[in-house]
């Protein structure tokens, strides 16, 4: 994947797909952006491939409890930053593979939602942060990311999304991957930090154990670790994105 030499204007996009592993990869990664893009008119779409039903802290709740806790938080974060349509395709948490079918789920939602840029995990492993590098997370910018290209854009490829499904091919012009050891373009939301911070908030089954504050210092240190590696001024937080052209 090259470094690209433009990232398209806002202006220019109407819908954005973000395809994640689980409930709150989102707003780890990049919930500040979103909320940017919602502010600025920009339809955005989750698809949650698991429903994060092997995270949280309490033996207490059953598996299926979890996971639909997890979904009920994804819709409460993504509400915090201005998404009202959440997806889930139900794969089991901790062994998503990038398969054919997994392939086939994600074109589907594509060709459904019809973006113009797909917001993804990387499919790299960052050795130098490795939480970002889930096996799950792995997988799905594996898949999602031959889902954009070739497979959404294939009339061809998986012919029961258009014969079944009525559903034709699909070209989203760009991907943007979180958490890769390669970042090509970063956004300042330093402005858009508050509500970043809501929506991860909202994940109470990931976040509620942690000591008062610890939260927000993990994310300031990191966010403004990425601010200052752009050349960003002192004090601005940032998210930063490998960009790939898919046109």
């Amino acid at each position: 994947m090259g470094k690209v030499t433009s990232v398209l204007d806002d202006g220019e996009i109407s819908r954005i797909l973000v395809v994640m592993a689980h409930p709150d990869d989102v707003d780890f990664g990049a919930a500040g952006t979103v909320a940017g893009w919602t502010d600025r008119g920009v339809e955005v779409v989750y698809l949650m491939v698991t429903d994060g039903d092997a995270g949280g802290f309490d033996d207490g709740i059953t598996r299926a409890e979890m996971a639909q806790l997890r979904r009920d938080e994804q819709r409460a974060a993504a509400k915090a930053v201005g998404v009202t349509d959440v997806r889930f395709l139900g794969y089991p948490d901790g062994r998503v593979a990038a398969t054919f079918e997994l392939r086939r789920d994600i074109s589907r939602v594509i060709r459904q939602v019809r973006p113009d840029r797909v917001l993804m995990p990387s499919p790299e492993r960052n050795y130098e942060r490795i939480y970002p590098s889930h096996p799950d997370h792995r997988a799905v910018g594996s898949a999602a990311l031959d889902a954009v290209y070739p497979d959404a854009r294939n009339p061809y490829a998986h012919p029961e999304l258009l014969v079944e499904d009525g559903l034709a091919a699909w070209t989203a012009r760009e991907v943007w991957l979180t958490g890769g050891p390669s970042v090509n373009h970063t956004v300042d939301i330093t402005d858009h930090y508050d509500r970043k911070l809501a929506a991860l908030k909202s994940h109470r089954t990931q976040t509620a154990h942690m000591p008062e504050g610890q939260l927000e210092t993990m994310l300031r240190g990191f966010l403004g670790a990425n601010a200052a590696a752009a050349g960003l001024p002192e004090g601005r937080l940032a998210e930063a994105f490998q960009v790939v052209n898919t046109a």
